[in-house]
């Protein structure tokens, strides 16, 4: 056993003397494995790191979440936009009464938030800064999967009186309350004092740069949030200019002839001065089902019921955005297996570069081929060095791409400003792949090398 681990480890000796006798070589047929394996690493962290953002928006949006947005109708829309017979017609818009509707009669509804927000200016010791506020009820919370850092979020008396109350985002504390626990304290944000009671965990995931706001995620951090009636008792209520509108409505009535003939005429009731008022009270509202497979039922139910009670008047959108995220997600990984082909390319074409070489090194060196088997080399000898030849360039590449591959793997996350997570795995598989190419492309040359008859091999010039 000894002697032959000798035997062998002498031929992995003449292997390493020859990749070091020859550097610039060595190096020039590593650099297709170096690339490779950097490439591999680096666009198995970028798919990664989408994968894991993806999960987080996912997380965000929360399960089995239905979003149902305003549309805001031009008065010159036609009537293929709004639907037949509905361009003159009153729609009270979404409303806190289609919220109270929906849970009363859809038994599919877990939760169910409506969201209206204003931006305007928070101001707290001398500090001025703009800022959104989202009146939300307590659902939100757990819709959005928002966890609590200091405090509690709204109790049933906050809700039902809209009490001047707040819960704040992890970056509104930073502003103002930066060296203190701002529960129990107060905000003004436009002309109202709000007591903030709760302060939420900072958002780990940017969704403006991750591209995900039109999923209706909000950046959680600057928010904020206040119960939905202290937002429309205090700030602003949309429907109480939508129903002063529909008051103007006159009714005209002329008697004519003897016999009671009456004629009516409504005159509109939409103001010709603002073709595009936002008369909906809601900018949002947040339904989830119990399970996955309520979704596209449920879906169909709101658009039908929310359409009657807007009086067939088409000014919502209702979208799904778990859908959309998971069809994002599945965009992703089709794009991440064509990135990680496209690399692996790389490492077939460095593979096949080695063995390029090596087939150039063994008709180089036909002759120390066999002036080693005259003086008893076998072929398994021969084999041994030139199969180790390309299995050290191999190695000796994977190592210095996997360095690269990390190192340009962080240029990539500071630079474009991605994610980008490193796993082991990664890692593993891109070297393990390197030497498992030396040894496949490298065993042909040192074959060949290995049925070099002797003789010949000493009388070749």
């Amino acid at each position: 056993m000894k002697k032959w681990f000798a035997r062998y480890f002498h031929d992995i000796t003449i292997a390493m003397e020859s990749i070091l006798g020859n550097k610039l070589r060595s190096m020039l047929t590593a650099l297709g494995i170096i690339f490779g394996v950097a490439a591999v690493i680096s666009m198995l962290a970028i798919g990664r790191g989408a994968q894991q953002e993806i999960l987080e928006q996912i997380k965000m949006v929360g399960v089995n979440n239905i979003m149902i947005t305003p549309i805001v109708r031009d008065e010159s829309s036609s009537d293929e936009e709004e639907g037949e017979g509905s361009k003159n017609k009153f729609s009270p818009g979404l409303n806190l009464l289609d919220a109270e509707a929906i849970r009363e009669v859809i038994p599919s509804v877990n939760r169910i938030s409506p969201e209206i927000t204003l931006n305007s200016y928070a101001v707290m010791g001398g500090k001025r800064e703009k800022a959104k506020i989202v009146g939300v009820s307590n659902d939100y919370f757990e819709l959005y999967n928002l966890p609590l850092q200091y405090g509690s979020f709204f109790n049933e008396y906050h809700e039902e009186h809209g009490i001047p109350v707040c819960v704040i985002g992890a970056n509104i504390q930073s502003k103002f309350f930066p060296h203190e626990n701002p529960v129990d304290k107060y905000l003004k944000f436009g002309h109202v004092w709000l007591k903030v009671i709760g302060v939420l965990q900072r958002a780990t995931v940017n969704v403006e740069v991750s591209g995900f706001t039109n999923t209706g995620v909000n950046v959680m951090n600057d928010n904020i949030y206040v119960p939905v009636k202290t937002m429309l008792l205090r700030y602003e209520n949309r429907a109480l200019v939508n129903s002063k509108f529909a008051q103007t409505a006159s009714t005209e009535i002329r008697m004519g002839g003897g016999r009671g003939r009456a004629m009516i005429r409504v005159v509109s009731s939409t103001p010709s001065t603002n073709t595009q008022a936002n008369y909906h009270q809601l900018d949002r509202l947040v339904v989830q089902v119990h399970e996955t497979n309520q979704l596209n039922p449920t879906t169909e139910v709101l658009g039908r019921m929310i359409t009657r009670r807007h009086n067939q008047v088409n000014d919502f959108e209702i979208t799904v955005p778990e859908l959309l995220l998971k069809q994002q997600q599945r965009t992703n990984d089709i794009f991440n297996i064509v990135l990680g082909a496209i690399a692996s390319i790389s490492l077939v074409v460095g593979g096949i570069g080695i063995m390029n070489i090596m087939f150039a090194t063994v008709m180089e060196r036909i002759k120390e081929i066999g002036t080693r088997m005259a003086i008893g080399a076998n072929r398994t000898d021969i084999v041994v060095q030139f199969l180790s030849e390309a299995i050290l360039i191999s190695v000796a590449g994977g190592f210095i791409g996997v360095i690269l591959g990390i190192a340009l793997t962080e240029i990539i996350e500071r630079v474009a400003d991605i994610q980008t997570i490193i796993t082991p795995f990664s890692v593993i598989i891109a070297f393990g792949v390197s030497a498992g190419v030396g040894v496949i492309f490298g065993y042909s040359p040192a074959k060949r090398a290995s049925e070099k008859d002797p003789i010949e091999s000493l009388r070749h010039e």
